[in-house]
């Protein structure tokens, strides 16, 4: 008889063994899911549109090129002595970004589908992580940024100094932010909930700093470089309107048929009004 008890104790003790009840005592265990989610931070994917589909379903490529026709307005250096830590964290001097050209390339032009077949209309948030606006150097990096509806944007401050970030959007759907952000401190997540072009953002507390926030009704868009080049990819296949808008030169539109599985070609030329 003691030898039956002493080997059904020796059986449950390996049992206990093996599930880890004799090592962690009765602290209960995270599941996966919850650990993941606490290392995405505060900022999780917003709720898809019904029927959405967060995946591409094409293979279609739209590429093109912005360039500036004529001389472009030339840039001007921003006296930014009124805050003395907007030098200490600049790597050089603050110009104004209204037209960025290189080369007769533009940059900062916001290039998006207008309008396509609803396969791509249709899609909903796609983006896991924020959109990043920094502030350095007493200027919004980078100067304009896209976001897909209902989607975030991540605000955050590099500086040495109290910034205030200062959105006001003309589409009722968003809600304006006019918060302050001190020195290098903790990021600020927003989202927002409707489609919308070049949203203007400043800093109250340093007149010149400006940027701007586009909301898109897709995942399907870019901000052309120095180099004036755009490209946009995971289209289905049909036909589509390219909108390109830049903040001080107003908006264009090209026609586009995308290809099952191929490119299509969309450039775009501004010039002064």
């Amino acid at each position: 008889m003691k030898a039956r008890r002493w080997a059904a104790t020796v059986l449950i003790a390996g049992s206990l063994l093996a599930s880890g009840f004799l090592l962690n005592g009765c602290k209960k265990q995270a599941p996966k899911s919850e650990a993941a989610s606490t290392d995405q931070g505060s900022a999780a994917p917003a709720t898809p549109r019904p029927g959405a589909s967060l995946v591409p379903i094409g293979s279609g490529v739209v590429t093109g090129t912005v360039t500036f026709s004529g001389k472009p307005p030339a840039k001007i250096k921003i006296d930014t002595s009124m805050d003395p830590a907007c030098d200490m964290s600049s790597p050089g001097p603050v110009y104004t970004e209204q037209y960025v050209v290189d080369n007769g390339k533009l940059a900062n032009v916001f290039v998006y589908v207008k309008s396509g077949p609803p396969a791509a209309m249709q899609m909903g948030e796609s983006q896991t992580q924020p959109v990043v606006l920094d502030q350095k150097g007493c200027q919004y990096i980078p100067h304009v940024i896209g976001v897909v509806q209902g989607g975030a944007v991540q605000f955050e401050n590099s500086d040495a100094t109290m910034h205030n970030i200062h959105t006001m959007p003309t589409d009722v759907g968003n809600q304006p932010i006019d918060i302050s952000q001190s020195p290098r401190g903790a990021p600020v997540i927003k989202r927002f909930a409707k489609p919308e072009l070049m949203i203007p953002v400043r800093c109250n507390n340093h007149p010149w700093m400006n940027a701007f926030i586009n909301v898109s009704a897709t995942p399907f868009f870019a901000v052309t470089g120095t180099d004036g080049h755009f490209r946009i990819s995971g289209l289905p296949p049909g036909n589509y309107v390219i909108g390109a808008v830049q903040e001080k030169l107003g908006e264009q539109d090209v026609n586009v048929t995308v290809p099952p599985t191929g490119t299509a070609k969309a450039d775009f030329s501004f010039s002064m009004k």
